[in-house]
C-alpha cells in the first residue's frame, strides 16, 4: 500500500476466518487512512484470503486459539512499522466521518496520548440498537506501538495501554454482521463457553491475566462494566441475574424503544446468552470441583470444552 504523506502512520490489524462476506467492506472503510493493513487469517476455506490480498492487505496465517492470543500473535509477528495500531473486527465498519477524523487528527496528537477510544454502535437485523445500554460502547481500539497489549482472556478481552493518557474520537463506528440468526446463536454459544472458561479460571486461580496495573489503562466504560460483572453480577445465581439483567435493559435502559429487532436482540444477547453463560459455568464448576492440580484442571477443561485451555 502506498503511503500518502497526509496519512497517519497507522497499521490496521484484522482477524479473519471465512469472512468473505465482510472483509472487502472492512478494508474499504479503512483504506483512506491506513498506511498498513494486516489480515491475520485462521486458514479460511472461502475467498477471504484472496479478497484481502486483492484489496491491498498483507495476509498472515496462524492457528486460532482465542481472539486475545491471535491478536497478540499479530502484534508480535506482523512486520508493523507504523506509529499507531488499530484493532478492527472483520464485520466492523469505520464510517466516513470517523475515517476523516482519524486521518486528520491522529497525526497531530502529542506524545502524551497513547490510546484512542472509539464509540461503537451495533446494527442487528438492519436496525441500529440505540438503547438497552448498547450505545455507545466505548472501546480502546487505537494505540501507540509499544504502548499497548491485548489481555490474555478467553472472552471480553480488551487492549490496555501504558505510558500516557487516552482520548476519545467522535464518529461513526459500526458492528454490522451480515449473517443470519443461526450464525448469531452459534457464535454466542461458543462465546458462552469461552466466558465460562474465564469465570472458572478466575475462581480456581487458573487465570494468568492479573489485570492492568495502576499505570495501565483502557476504556473506563469497559473497565467499569467488567468490575460490575465480576464483583457483583457473577456472584448472583444466574437464574436470578440473567432475567433481572434482561428486564433492566428492556425497561430501565429503554431497550423496548429498539422495536421488534431490539426485542430479539436484547432477548438473545441480554437474556438467553447471559443465562447460557451461567448454566455453563455451573456445569463446568460441578465437573471440576474435585480437581486441585492445575495441570489436571486444564486438561479436564480442555476435554469438556474442546478449547485449548
Amino acid at each position: 500500500m502506498t503511503k500518502d504523506s497526509k496519512m497517519p502512520s497507522l497499521a490496521v490489524v484484522i482477524l479473519t476466518y471465512n469472512e468473505e462476506r465482510h472483509i472487502t467492506r472492512a478494508l474499504a472503510s479503512v483504506a483512506g487512512f491506513a498506511s498498513e493493513i494486516f489480515v491475520v487469517d485462521s486458514f479460511s476455506t472461502d475467498r477471504t484470503v484472496e479478497l484481502a490480498r486483492t484489496n491491498g492487505a498483507v495476509v498472515l496465517q496462524n492457528r486460532f486459539v482465542n481472539y486475545a492470543r491471535q491478536y497478540q500473535w499479530a502484534l508480535d509477528n506482523a512486520p508493523i512499522s507504523s506509529t499507531w495500531i488499530m484493532r478492527l473486527d472483520a464485520d466492523e465498519v469505520i464510517e466516513p466521518d470517523l475515517a476523516a477524523r482519524i486521518r486528520d487528527e491522529l497525526p497531530r496528537l502529542g506524545e502524551g496520548v497513547v490510546g484512542v477510544n472509539l464509540k461503537r454502535k451495533h446494527i442487528f437485523l438492519g436496525r441500529w440498537i440505540r438503547h438497552g445500554g448498547r450505545y455507545p460502547l466505548v472501546l480502546l481500539r487505537i494505540w501507540r506501538r509499544g504502548h499497548g497489549r491485548v489481555e490474555d482472556r478467553w472472552m471480553d478481552e480488551h487492549v490496555i495501554v501504558w505510558g500516557g493518557r487516552t482520548i476519545t474520537f467522535e464518529g461513526g463506528f459500526a458492528d454490522h454482521n451480515l449473517n443470519d440468526l443461526t450464525y448469531f446463536t452459534d457464535k454466542h454459544n461458543k462465546y458462552a463457553t469461552r466466558e465460562a472458561i474465564d469465570v472458572i479460571s478466575s475462581r480456581t486461580g487458573l487465570s494468568a491475566e492479573a489485570g492492568p496495573a495502576n499505570d495501565k489503562q483502557g476504556s473506563l466504560q469497559a473497565a467499569l462494566k467488567r468490575w460490575i460483572k465480576e464483583r457483583l453480577y457473577n456472584r448472583i445465581p444466574y437464574q436470578i441475574s440473567a432475567p433481572s439483567y434482561f428486564l433492566y435493559r428492556l425497561i430501565f435502559q429503554l431497550g423496548f424503544l429498539d422495536g421488534k429487532q431490539g426485542l430479539v436482540y436484547h432477548g438473545l444477547q441480554g437474556l438467553w446468552y447471559r443465562f447460557l453463560v451461567g448454566a455453563k459455568v455451573a456445569e463446568l464448576e460441578a465437573a471440576v470441583s474435585h480437581i486441585n492440580d492445575r495441570s489436571e484442571l486444564r486438561a479436564e477443561l480442555r476435554r469438556l470444552t474442546g478449547f485449548d485451555v
